[in-house]
């Protein structure tokens, strides 16, 4: 097949669901070089596959480049087509979805400049970085007998929900989907890129123009918000349960 040849797949409606609800296909070594031959060989169903599994991550993704939802589905839309355009010359160097995201941060942060956002992503929201990870309430004073250590109310506590309580593990999932939401932007997109999709910590920190120690800072500062939400979710349940 010539470079410019059209590949006889094309990109389907982008249909985005919960991102809870879509498990990233997780394609490496032998698996990723079949599903590139299978793409090759114009294979429909490998095509939807990827782009139903890949899309509400790419949406996340674009949407820290761009300055509208409509502007990241276009931006996905664009990256599906120069997917198609260019898989002959994919060499295999990477993984075909570090392949694939390249392409869309690249096209992303162009159609970002062209929006001329005034704010860059490096700059978004400095402060939601700031103070301690975990509230310094939950420790003893520095007069205490155990200066620095945790108080007995603030001790972590280890999950224990029994059988009677499986009833609990479907608030649980609505808890942490709100809780997600309602991080900072930045740590948001980390935890969803990272915990939800399944994505690497060098696959982030290209996609959101991230260094390696900020991923981890924003990776821990967001899972820590999520564990305390855990917390006290569990403490309050043990206190009707007991």
């Amino acid at each position: 097949m010539q470079d410019d040849a059209p590949m006889t797949i094309s990109a389907p409606p982008l249909q985005v669901r919960a991102e809870s609800d879509v498990p990233a296909p997780r394609v490496s070594g032998a698996d990723d070089s079949e599903l590139v031959d299978r793409l090759r060989r114009g294979d429909e169903t490998a095509f939807a596959t990827i782009v139903n599994g890949w899309s509400p991550m790419m949406l996340r993704v674009a949407r820290s480049h761009v300055s509208t939802d409509a502007s990241c589905e276009e931006v996905v839309q664009e990256t599906w087509m120069a997917v198609i355009r260019g898989l002959d010359r994919f060499e295999g160097r990477s993984s075909l979805r570090t392949w694939v995201f390249r392409i869309l941060t690249n096209l992303a942060k162009t159609r970002g400049v062209r929006e001329a956002r005034s704010v860059p992503m490096s700059s978004w929201a400095p402060a939601e970085e700031d103070g301690p990870t975990v509230d310094p309430d939950r420790f003893r004073a520095a007069g205490d007998q155990y200066p620095h250590n945790w108080t007995p109310v603030g001790a972590p506590t280890q999950w224990q929900p029994g059988p009677e309580q499986s009833v609990v593990a479907g608030e649980t999932r609505r808890l942490l989907g709100a809780a997600l939401q309602e991080l900072p932007e930045r740590q948001r997109a980390v935890v969803t890129l990272r915990d939800v999709h399944g994505l690497s910590s060098e696959e982030v920190c290209a996609s959101l123009d991230l260094s390696q120690a900020n991923q981890r800072v924003l990776l821990h500062r967001g899972r820590a918000r999520l564990r305390t939400v855990l917390e006290n979710y569990y403490r309050g349940a043990g206190e009707v349960t007991s």
